[in-house]
């Protein structure tokens, strides 16, 4: 899929066609449909892979930690890392964004990455670290809405590296969720 990945990166999806994916990988066209119905189903499935390899690397960066707010902190850091390290993803998604075949999977992606969020936020609360008349889902949507933004902006498209990028967004996020000064 690496190759697909870095071929409707490179050209758009459009543009790259099946033949020329699996010219580029040295198969046949019945070996590309031995696994895929279409380049369709091809793309969408690079867009789960992305989604749960993403989702994969938090839950490795949380895996340890008992404290909810340090682990949301771990997981807006281990997010930012990973889009540094994907940055074709990145086309790949602005692209489905705008395409009603693609959305509903990019969907299911975020509402699986906003569960996780609102699971820790939860916790807090239960802890009494995180007010207690704090909503849960929206906190959770306003923090994956920020580190998604500003991952766009600053990783993507200004070249800023991550580890500064996710100084902010924690910094933001936390005194939000927080209400610290």
């Amino acid at each position: 899929m690496a190759f697909g990945t870095s071929r409707f990166a490179e050209q758009g999806y459009h543009p790259t066609s099946v033949s020329e994916i699996v010219t580029g990988l040295g198969v046949g066209k019945g070996v590309f449909y031995w696994y895929f119905d279409s380049k369709e189903q091809l793309f969408l499935e690079i867009l789960r892979d992305a989604q749960t390899d993403l989702r994969r690397r938090q839950q490795q960066a949380i895996a340890e930690e008992d404290d909810p707010i340090r682990r949301i902190e771990l997981g807006l850091r281990a997010s930012l890392a990973w889009a540094e390290e994907h940055r074709d993803h990145n086309r790949l998604i602005q692209f489905a964004a705008t395409e009603a075949t693609f959305v509903g999977a990019l969907r299911r992606g975020q509402d699986i990455a906003v569960a996780d969020v609102v699971r820790h936020v939860k916790e807090a609360i239960a802890q009494g670290r995180i007010r207690d008349d704090a909503d849960p889902d929206l906190l959770a949507h306003a923090m994956v809405g920020v580190a998604g933004h500003l991952t766009r902006t600053f990783i993507y498209e200004r070249g800023e590296a991550a580890g500064g990028v996710a100084d902010s967004v924690v910094a933001f996020c936390l005194r939000g969720i927080l209400g610290d000064p």
